[in-house]
């Protein structure tokens, strides 16, 4: 892959990763950490934090690398573009996923991957990584970004947050961004048990675990029990897109929260793939909630 540079004004560029090493998390989550790959480092990768989300570019099997066209003078779009046009077999497999955390020393980033028995092709990848695979990243060299959906209003004072196992990375980073003190309720839906994991956060958080294998109770129900507090709510939602689209007319349409303080991602879509996701069209709107 090769790379010539970047405008100013576009906020993102490719960079070629390696695989230092993985760790299982919990039977749902795998976390991967990447340095720069070749002669790349990381030194201008700029993570915003909190919910930063970047396009990962998968090798097929059998490549040793994934197929990415050159930016030429710093196009980035036009290089967009000639990789769309590529064969589908041919052309990186490209998914979109959460910066976990980045460090400087040394520089690093992790990404954690939820996995399944009939996962595609990233989790697939993710399971069977090992040292010194090469990948790539559409990531961020300013940290003010369109990848950073979370913004926390300055007279928030309560914080709620809601995601399922695929949201998990960036809601633990969004914990661990909040200030002290800060009163947060947090629902966290995952398939097993053994999902649950330490979220390190200095806020005043209370945090419910739904297990699916437990029975919990759907999203909208965990939710419409809680008594909120605060008189100037901040949510964030992401995770399943029929899950995020009913939790979003909850606070919007029965707590009458302002939409505009409501943060919500669809992340996937039951029955459909990424790419499938990506084509279809879009059925949440700010006039349906």
């Amino acid at each position: 892959m090769t790379t010539t540079g970047t405008a100013v004004s576009v906020p993102f560029r490719f960079f070629p990763l390696a695989v230092v090493s993985t760790r299982r998390l919990g039977p749902s989550l795998v976390r991967v950490t990447f340095t720069g790959a070749g002669d790349e480092d990381l030194e201008d990768f700029a993570s915003g934090g909190r919910d930063q989300s970047l396009s990962l570019f998968l090798p097929h099997p059998g490549q040793p690398e994934p197929v990415l066209p050159p930016v030429v003078d710093g196009d980035l779009y036009g290089a967009l573009g000639a990789w769309r046009a590529m064969p589908d077999d041919v052309r990186a497999v490209m998914r979109s996923y959460t910066v976990r955390q980045q460090r400087r020393d040394p520089n690093e980033i992790d990404i954690d991957f939820a996995v399944h028995e009939d996962g595609g092709p990233a989790c697939r990848w993710a399971q069977q990584a090992a040292p010194g695979d090469r990948v790539a990243v559409l990531g961020p060299v300013v940290a003010e970004n369109t990848g950073v959906r979370f913004h926390l209003p300055q007279d928030a004072d309560e914080v709620l947050l809601w995601g399922d196992e695929t949201a998990l990375p960036a809601a633990s980073a969004i914990l661990e961004s909040l200030p002290a003190g800060l009163r947060v309720q947090a629902w966290f839906d995952v398939p097993h048990a053994a999902d649950r994991l330490e979220l390190p956060t200095a806020a005043d958080a209370a945090v419910t675990w739904l297990v699916r294998d437990e029975g919990a109770p759907a999203a909208v129900d965990a939710v419409r029990a809680a008594e909120v507090a605060g008189t100037a709510p901040y949510v964030w939602i992401a995770g399943e897109s029929g899950a995020v689209k009913a939790l979003r007319r909850h606070f919007v349409n029965e707590r009458q929260f302002d939409r505009r303080r409501v943060t919500f991602v669809g992340y996937w879509r039951q029955g459909l793939s990424e790419d499938a996701l990506r084509e279809a069209p879009e059925t949440d709107t700010d006039t349906d909630a």
